[in-house]
């Protein structure tokens, strides 16, 4: 599919010459993700059953387990035997401790004799777990993604020629969804939602 593959760029003065593609993998495309994520499920469904869950997006692997012992040395082997590199230096892990009376934070995870970093928090498909269960920097992330949508659009939120009914609705389907995109699995508190409801005002 991506073999001899040639492209050209619409400029303001015309279509350019065709120009050969020799990247293995398209970027920006809607197919190239989905047939890495096929590929790479297909490749670790031996071994996705050994932890209690596993989410694969594109090239980001996401392992969940109870124990420390999150089968990270099988991963490796597995990968690495079919040609994919595991990067030492991006892997991380996130220890939870809900209960504090389980076990201790400062436990060594490492990966081919390698010990990894420990994170404080996880950003995964655009939202952020931290290792306390709060939602705080999740919250945060979203209220600066709306004010930065509200900023792209003031252009047209503050020109006084656009009907009211107009930017009333410009702010429902473009900038609100954006400030409340995945609220809805939040165990939100009333300061949370105090938040929310001011950054809205």
């Amino acid at each position: 599919m991506y073999r001899d593959v040639s492209t050209n760029v619409r400029t303001c003065g015309g279509l350019t010459k065709d120009f050969p593609i020799t990247i293995g993998l398209h970027q920006r495309s809607a197919l190239s993700p989905f047939l890495f994520a096929m590929v790479l499920d297909e490749v670790t469904r031996p071994i996705q059953d050994e932890v209690q869950w596993c989410m694969l997006f594109a090239d980001d692997i996401v392992l969940v387990d109870e124990t420390k012992d999150a089968k990270l040395e099988q991963w490796r082997q597995r990968l690495e035997s079919r040609g994919f590199k595991l990067s030492r230096s991006k892997t991380e892990y996130l220890v939870c401790r809900f209960d504090t009376q389980r076990g201790t934070s400062n436990e060594v995870v490492s990966l081919d004799g390698k010990d990894l970093t420990m994170s404080e928090c996880f950003k995964y498909l655009g939202s952020i777990i931290q290792k306390n269960g709060d939602i705080d920097q999740d919250m945060a992330h979203r209220i600066m993604s709306g004010w930065l949508k509200w900023r792209a659009a003031t252009g047209v939120l503050c020109d006084r020629s656009i009907p009211l009914q107009l930017k009333g609705k410009l702010y429902r389907t473009a900038i609100r969804p954006v400030l409340l995109y995945d609220t809805e699995c939040w165990a939100s508190k009333k300061e949370h939602i105090r938040k929310m409801e001011v950054t809205e005002m």
